[in-house]
């Protein structure tokens, strides 16, 4: 082909190149296609200025031809959308899918026979692309071949994690240079330095092995799967379809959370009739282990008691929380549970746990037993014994399940078809689709899955809504004393980076700020004061509506929240299903403040709103217009923010609880101490 060009050129002719594009509904965003410079590729301009250069498409296989150069562009169709459609749980419940589709072929001008479409929709939030590959009989993949070229790569900053990395999502996000961001999982967040923020991603990650994004020189990064144990990135049989790529663009940071594109991106509801799915605040057997208050195998101080479990049951009951959560009740945790992952039971509890009596006993005061499945990365072993753990816990009544990986990133083991024990990464093809089989197999059973430690959330929520919330972050853990505590930036970083994946059960609530053992510390920085979580007791309220999750945990001892009754007080009352909710400021990594409006159900009449804001280790004070609640309706402001006295190193407990009226033409003014924050529960008078 290249010596056709080459001929083509000494003789004064040329092949034509071809360029379509395609407009989001408001105009402002443009994605447009080419097949010139021999390769084939796309750029995207927002506001009539480029944000992604000319990036290149395709893929390279193991043994098949390649499909990324040579190639001319024609279109097949074009068409839009403008329809509304209804979470059955979420942070918002009627979402507006409206976005212009072009459909497009890139076919080998050398090989009919070897194409590609890339099905492209614009909204006015962003821009997703996917591939459908005709082929015959099976398909290694090799390389993608996707690009991401971001414009001013020297003047623009990126907020990133590692990808593929020994900590799977669980780093702290760095802020860079692009042009300094080596591999970086997704989302990966990038502010141009004219304000305009991006995020790449993608979207229903299903079959397919998850992309992190590879730096090959200023600013343009290509798509890195995260390969299988054969060293191959993607297996397929036949004809496939790849994950949506993603690109959320907006004038700001708080246009990102606002957007809800990768929900947009992925398939309807396909479990039907979801009313099972149960959203919710749950306490938990947790955190004492952490903090080494219990163990999570047998022993003295073992957590996980049928008296302990009962305990926490009845404080549920009384406070008005939906379940308990009680990890380390079956056998395989003595000795070094995170490397014996093949010893593992779903279904056998110690001797100290009677499983049947704390059910009946939930089912007596009103509260459910929430599941647990700590499988240390042992997927075969898991897959196993799964449907009997599903069918123990669904004839008991429990509806969800937290789900645990506790495996390095690249050590996930799984069986291949001869037995051969293989090590796979978290995001790798086999392992992505675990996850989707442990979702889509809990459902047979009306279990919910709430997955830690796994690959990261890409929409998937949507087409199966019992994948209520995932970990996939640095979460409250890091706070517990093991490992150095998450700095005061790392919720404002978490706003406007992981969470724009989905939700994320982050576990917050804690109160107790002075537990044992604290290890770690300098002379410089007292022991108790370098260790501390770097947060006040306000900023742990904040938490609760700043990071979503359908089923947030108050995750400290029932006895330390009923030693401080009054800041328990907003943890008993927010909610965790939204009618809507909005971004309303923030910078990434400084700080970010978020409304929600409660959904009518239950007991909620859908009148109230709730408020956090949260900021890093900088004090600062937000004026927050009120414009975002109902015209004409008065509300008590219930603020909880951090007193005139409070330090999160010396006093982090001090906190000021004021209620005064307000209306949507108000405005109020936090003031938000270092590593501080502000709750306010906005009640309809």
């Amino acid at each position: 082909m290249r010596l056709a060009l080459l001929l083509f050129a000494l003789l004064g002719l040329s092949v034509q190149a071809a360029e379509l594009s395609v407009s989001s509904p408001d105009d402002n965003i443009t994605f447009t296609l080419s097949d010139s410079d021999t390769y084939s590729h796309y750029q995207v301009k927002y506001n009539g200025k480029p944000v992604i250069r000319p990036s290149r498409l395709g893929f390279a296989f193991e043994k098949a031809k390649p499909l990324y150069r040579d190639l001319a562009l024609t279109e097949v169709s074009r068409s839009s959308e403008d329809s509304t459609w209804e979470q059955p749980w979420g942070e918002q419940r009627l979402i507006r899918n409206h976005y212009n589709e072009l459909i497009v072929k890139f076919t080998d001008r050398q090989d009919k026979g070897n194409a590609f479409r890339l099905q492209v929709r614009v909204f006015n939030d962003g821009v997703g692309f996917r591939y459908h590959v005709d082929a015959t009989g099976p398909r290694a993949i090799a390389r993608e071949m996707t690009e991401f070229s971001i414009v001013d790569s020297h003047t623009a900053t990126a907020y990133w994690i590692p990808g593929q990395g020994y900590d799977r999502q669980e780093y702290l996000y760095r802020e860079t240079p692009v042009q300094d961001v080596m591999l970086a999982s997704t989302p990966m967040t990038v502010k141009l330095d004219t304000g305009v923020h991006l995020a790449i991603h993608e979207a229903a990650l299903v079959d397919y092995a998850g992309m992190s994004l590879d730096r090959q020189n200023l600013g343009r990064f290509e798509a890195n799967l995260a390969p299988r144990a054969d060293g191959v990135k993607v297996r397929k049989q036949g004809s496939f379809t790849t994950p949506w790529r993603t690109i959320q663009i907006a004038s700001d940071a708080p246009g990102l959370i606002n957007s809800y594109l990768t929900l947009n991106l992925n398939e309807p509801n396909k479990l039907g009739d979801v009313d099972w799915v149960n959203p919710g605040k749950y306490i938990g057997i947790w955190w004492g282990m952490h903090i080494q208050k219990y163990t999570w195998g047998s022993g003295d101080k073992h957590g996980a008691t049928t008296e302990n479990t009962i305990r926490y049951m009845d404080f549920a009951a009384k406070h008005g929380f939906d379940g308990v959560l009680v990890e380390g009740w079956n056998t395989g945790w003595d000795g070094d549970w995170i490397q014996n992952s093949e010893l593992f039971s779903f279904t056998e509890s110690y001797p100290d746990f009677d499983i049947e009596k704390v059910a009946e006993h939930g089912k007596k005061v009103g509260v459910k037993l929430i599941g647990h499945h700590e499988t240390s990365g042992g997927i075969t072993n898991y897959e196993e014994q799964m449907e009997d753990g599903f069918k123990l816990y669904e004839r008991l009544g429990v509806e969800q399940i937290k789900t645990g990986y506790v495996a390095h990133g690249q050590s996930l083991k799984r069986k291949d078809d001869n037995g051969i024990m293989r090590f796979e990464y978290t995001d790798s093809q086999d392992v992505v689709n675990h996850f989707l089989h442990n979702v889509k197999t809990a459902a047979n059973y009306g279990l919910s899955i709430n997955t830690h430690e796994s690959v990261k959330d890409t929409g998937l929520r949507r087409t199966y809504p019992n994948w209520i919330a995932r970990e996939s972050a640095r979460g409250q853990e890091y706070n517990s004393g093991w490992a150095a505590p998450n700095p005061p930036e790392h919720v404002p970083m978490l706003a406007f980076t992981r969470m724009l994946s989905g939700p994320m059960d982050f576990t917050p609530g804690i109160f107790d700020l002075d537990y044992p053992p604290i290890k770690g510390g300098t002379e410089e920085h007292g022991v108790t004061e370098y260790m501390r979580p770097q947060t006040t007791i306000a900023k742990q309220l904040a938490e609760y509506v700043v990071i979503y999750s359908p089923i947030q945990m108050a995750a400290d001892l029932p006895e330390n929240y009923e030693e401080k009754p009054e800041p328990f007080q907003f943890i008993k009352d927010v909610p965790t299903d939204w009618e809507q909710s909005v971004a309303l400021q923030g910078e990434v990594g400084d700080f970010v403040v978020i409304a929600r409006q409660e959904k009518a159900h239950r007991d909620y009449t859908g009148k109230d709103w709730y408020l956090g804001a949260i900021t890093n280790e900088e004090s600062r004070t937000v004026e927050v217009p009120l414009s975002f609640l109902e015209k004409g309706q008065t509300y008590e402001a219930q603020i909880y923010q951090d007193g005139e006295k409070v330090d999160w190193k010396t006093n982090p407990y001090d906190i000021e609880i004021i209620s005064k009226k307000v209306t949507a033409s108000d405005t109020l003014t936090l003031k938000l101490a270092a590593a501080g924050g502000a709750a306010i529960r906005f009640r309809a008078m």
